[in-house]
């Protein structure tokens, strides 16, 4: 039987230009595309995203449209940003906002999308944005894969241009990317309790790692 194929988007990076979260999402989209899967870039310093408002909705910016379409034509989705503060950029919060938009679609938001998640910090408390991407995905109704990558401490990890420097990073997001892909793939073919004990024995792997 001929492999299904599937698309993954990988929404991320920073308005810098310079983005460490927009590299470690290259990697991870590299990942996907080494399992089969179709990929494409959403570059938060490239998309030019206005600030949400719900006074746009009616008539919504090119750039925002861009964005909702190809997420919800999605099979699975890639998300990275940096921590600042403790959790997700300002800029980052502002693209999933947008995502409002997907609500009237038919399944709404992003239902049984799969979403690997990423973030990228200075030290090691990474972790603190992916868990706030966690609780974005699951109000979204997506499903969030087990395997995360925090990438950090992120000064030693990538060079002045931003660009990934680490050999075991990069294969962590590419496990990532594959990750996302393997279980989009099995969504799509109609298995989800193989899905989902797929989800439980991937946890279980990251657990023992």
């Amino acid at each position: 039987m001929a492999a299904i194929m599937i698309r993954v988007v990988g929404l991320g990076g920073s308005v810098s230009p310079a983005s460490k979260s927009r590299s470690a999402l290259e990697a991870a989209l590299a990942g996907a595309a080494g399992a089969g899967a179709d990929t494409r870039l959403l570059d938060l310093h490239h998309l030019g995203l206005p600030m949400f408002s719900p006074t746009l909705l009616a008539d919504p910016p090119a750039s925002a449209m861009e964005l909702v379409d190809a997420a919800y034509g999605a099979d699975g989705l890639l998300w990275s940003s940096p921590m600042y503060h403790g959790t997700i950029s300002g800029a980052f919060k502002n693209a999933l906002d947008w995502l409002y938009l997907l609500g009237d679609r038919t399944p709404p938001y992003l239902t049984d999308k799969v979403i690997g998640l990423i973030s990228t910090a200075g030290g090691t408390q990474g972790l603190q944005a992916v868990n706030t991407m966690e609780f974005i995905v699951r109000s979204l109704r997506g499903w969030a894969v087990p395997l995360v990558v925090p990438v950090g401490p992120a000064q030693r990890l990538f060079d002045a241009e931003g660009k990934l420097q680490d050999d075991a990073a990069r294969r962590q997001l590419m496990t990532l990317g594959a990750e996302v892909a393997r279980v989009a793939r099995l969504f799509q073919a109609g298995t989800l309790a193989e899905a989902e004990a797929e989800c439980e024995e991937a946890a279980r792997r990251a657990a023992a790692a």
